[in-house]
């Protein structure tokens, strides 16, 4: 059986008016397998919606291929519309409909689905059946939109930033559908800019960045090429000269050190075996005549893999990759 989701080469420019031209996706390649959740990771500018709004067939790519559950649109449009489920980052919801009434529209819509009541309880809005929709509070309008693309009982979903903005409590529940959808044995595409969230949900992720995908993986493949499961971060008092130079790279010599960089407060060192490292590291110092500000030992993170690639925080936008 073919690949979910597949996208060979794919590119999208923006060409505003009196601007110069945006290459938002500049060739890039995806493939998602059946019955996975499958993550996109990427900061503001990177891609990602620009790749799912192509693949929800809501954008029409400049060049590239893309096939969804051996279908292309253009020529199975109808029939793909069935067969997929799509949670936007923003939906503006009929507001003076119930929940119900809400839920039974979208269900119109399909040849085939799931009876809304069901789709209520796996949403857990069984308590707001008649509730106008203007009455519910953020997170439960993310979980309507979200029984909105269950209703068809779609065996692909895409749900873009589904937790942003959320509280914990309506974060778990959004994870617990994702899991749920895996368990019928469907398939989930989701792009967040939580890195828990990636780790607990996705079976394999793509970081993307800068219109491309640069690295393919489990989550724990993934921060396996890091050379090291564990993260030491530190930082000096008044440190005499700059942290990224001779400074950084005299840490990166300690005995089980396989990455460094510096922060803005300090700086981050990846490590096999932090027994190993952490006396080291604290003899050079106090050999280096500093004190230490702060020190924190954890274990490595999805978090830690996209800084590695990209020199960036998920949170840091590249404006100038950001559409127009």
């Amino acid at each position: 059986m073919s690949d979910a989701v597949r996208c060979c080469d794919l590119r999208k420019r923006y060409d505003p008016r009196k601007k110069e031209p945006v290459d938002a996706l500049v060739g890039l390649d995806l493939e998602v397998r059946h019955g996975e959740c499958f993550g996109l990771l990427g900061p503001n500018g990177a891609g990602k919606t620009t790749t799912i709004e192509i693949l929800e067939g809501l954008l029409e790519p400049t060049s590239g291929s893309v096939e969804l559950l051996g279908m292309r649109w253009g020529s199975d449009d109808n029939q793909l519309r069935q067969r997929i489920g799509i949670s936007l980052q923003e939906t503006r919801l009929a507001e003076k409909l119930t929940v119900t009434e809400t839920v039974r529209l979208f269900r119109s819509f399909y040849r085939q689905g799931r009876d809304p009541g069901e789709v209520l309880e796996v949403v857990s809005l069984t308590d707001k059946p008649n509730a106008w929709v203007q009455k519910l509070s953020g997170g439960q309008k993310q979980r309507l939109a979200v029984a909105c693309a269950l209703v068809g009982d779609p065996q692909l979903l895409f749900l873009d930033e589904p937790t942003t903005g959320l509280d914990p409590q309506s974060r778990r529940e959004i994870w617990e559908i994702v899991r749920q959808q895996k368990s019928r044995g469907y398939t989930t595409l989701i792009t967040t800019h939580y890195m828990d969230e990636a780790e607990r949900l996705c079976d394999r992720i793509a970081v993307v960045d800068r219109g491309k995908v640069i690295a393919v993986g489990t989550p724990d493949e993934l921060i396996a090429r890091l050379g090291g499961d564990h993260v030491i971060e530190f930082a000096l008092e008044n440190p005499a000269e700059s942290q990224d130079g001779p400074l950084k790279e005299s840490y990166s010599e300690l005995p089980s050190v396989t990455g460094s960089r510096a922060e803005a407060d300090g700086f981050v060192l990846t490590v096999r075996e932090p027994h190993v490292c952490l006396p080291a590291l604290l003899e050079h110092t106090a050999r280096s005549n500093y004190a230490l500000a702060r020190l924190t030992t954890r274990h490595a993170s999805l978090e830690d893999v996209f800084v590695n690639l990209t020199g960036r925080h998920l949170t840091e936008a590249d404006e100038e990759h950001v559409p127009a």
